[in-house]
């Protein structure tokens, strides 16, 4: 199964050409951002206690390290299709066996099932988006995928209003969504790519190129975990409704997704690891005001619920973007999948940190697991700042607003088809030492 010989001219036309691919993936985030949230609350209403939710909820993301390493593999056997529907048939009965079975030890199984699913999905619609559109159109292809996606994780955090959480309605709303992202892609003609599977880099050596980019990956990514995680859980925490639970995850992402194109334009016209110090800076200081705020006080914590999650979800992206900047073509395509590996590791650790922090002092472990995680980075950052020399404007990669909850690996695999290099041709393509290319800051 390969793609059209033709690639659209615009991207209205590519859009329109995979709406069914499209609008799969707003159900699927329909749901996802609904049952992050609702499981949240559940637990809290079940007594699982802050530790044991964290645990469920990291859970997620060890299944989805896992979704992202195989799934590669049976696109390659069986194409897009088939490996998309499977993947949320499973989403969809995972969420049934949540309310069948209230134990956390279940719980925690149908996570990881459901991490497993959801980074195969992702690499599914990626690698689809990217094998379709030429590199003219392939970064606002993805932005409308990003703007697609976040106002299907919004949208989920809204319809947790439609039911009472402690009943089954909203677990059978999910698999609903779930099942019907099927129905427009099974039911349409949506041409495939071709993909082949990368070349692996190291974490320790991509460290050595990109230092502030590969720890901060992996501290945003605990930072992320912690949000979506336990975000629900020190919402109800605080004394907050249900309605109100789901505007504060909501303000969340509505906060990462305003401020994603200004904070990233802003870091292409200067040195990128400045951006990346300020917007932790800034996150730091909004998690140690949040402290300060009254619990149950629904307006403020909204509020606050907007600026972190315009500082703390888009600092994935920058990241991105500065360790792209530290790396040659041929690196960059080998470095993606690390990136992601070290994203997934910090995501496993973020709801199981926060809950800790939050069985020992209560719903203020949520905020203070923030500011600590946004410290580090600005401390990292500044020390990059000092001791590498910075990158010249006119050698940045482009930046791409990639959402914190996805997995961007698609670029690798449908890039790596385009050349197919072997193995040899990689080696030959490296520069002979470990040091960033034009002096670069990684």
């Amino acid at each position: 199964m390969t793609a059209p010989a033709q690639t659209p001219a615009t991207t209205i036309s590519a859009a329109w050409s995979l709406w069914a691919l499209l609008l799969g993936v707003g159900l699927l985030m329909l749901g996802n951002g609904l049952q992050g949230s609702l499981l949240g609350v559940r637990a809290a209403e079940e007594a699982f206690g802050n530790t044991v939710t964290g645990l469920v909820m990291s859970a997620y993301f060890v299944g989805f390290l896992a979704g992202s390493t195989l799934t590669p593999r049976k696109l390659r056997q069986v194409g897009h299709i088939r490996v998309f529907a499977a993947l949320a048939s499973i989403t969809s009965v995972a969420i049934l066996v949540h309310v069948l079975f209230i134990d956390p030890w279940v719980w925690a199984a149908m996570r990881l099932v459901t991490g497993f699913a959801y980074a195969g999905l992702y690499v599914v619609t990626e690698s689809w988006l990217n094998g379709h559109a030429g590199n003219h159109l392939r970064g606002r292809l993805l932005a409308f995928y990003m703007v697609i996606s976040y106002l299907g994780m919004g949208g989920g955090q809204l319809l947790l209003n439609v039911a009472d959480p402690s009943g089954v309605v909203l677990f059978l709303i999910v698999s609903i969504l779930m099942s019907l992202a099927l129905v427009p892609i099974l039911l349409s003609y949506t041409p495939q790519p071709d993909i082949s599977q990368p070349e692996a880099m190291s974490l320790r050596r991509l460290y050595r190129l990109a230092p502030l980019g590969t720890l901060g990956c992996l501290l945003t990514g605990i930072a992320n975990g912690s949000v979506f995680g336990m975000g629900a859980v020190f919402a109800t925490g605080s004394g907050l409704a249900v309605d109100q639970v789901a505007a504060f995850m909501g303000a969340f992402i509505l906060g990462g997704a305003l401020l994603q194109w200004p904070l990233g334009k802003l870091s292409d016209k200067t040195d990128r690891r400045v951006v990346i110090v300020a917007v932790a800076a800034l996150a730091t200081v909004l998690s140690l005001v949040g402290l300060l705020l009254g619990r149950g006080d629904a307006l403020p914590l909204t509020l606050l619920g907007v600026l972190l999650g315009g500082t703390t979800l888009t600092l994935y992206s920058l990241l991105l973007a500065c360790a792209n900047d530290a790396l040659t073509p041929s690196q960059t395509l080998a470095a993606s999948s690390s990136l992601v590996l070290a994203l997934g590791i910090g995501a496993i650790l973020g709801p199981l940190t926060t809950g800790l922090l939050m069985d020992a002092i209560g719903p203020d472990g949520f905020l203070w697991d923030l500011a600590l995680i946004h410290a580090a980075i600005v401390v990292f950052g500044g020390y990059c700042l000092v001791r590498r020399p910075a990158t010249d404007v006119e050698e940045h990669g482009h930046y791409v607003a990639v959402p914190a909850g996805t997995a961007p690996l698609g670029a690798t695999w449908v890039e790596e088809a385009a050349s197919e290099p072997t193995q040899l041709e990689f080696e030959l393509s490296e520069p002979p030492t470990e040091a960033p290319p034009n002096g670069s800051a990684g």
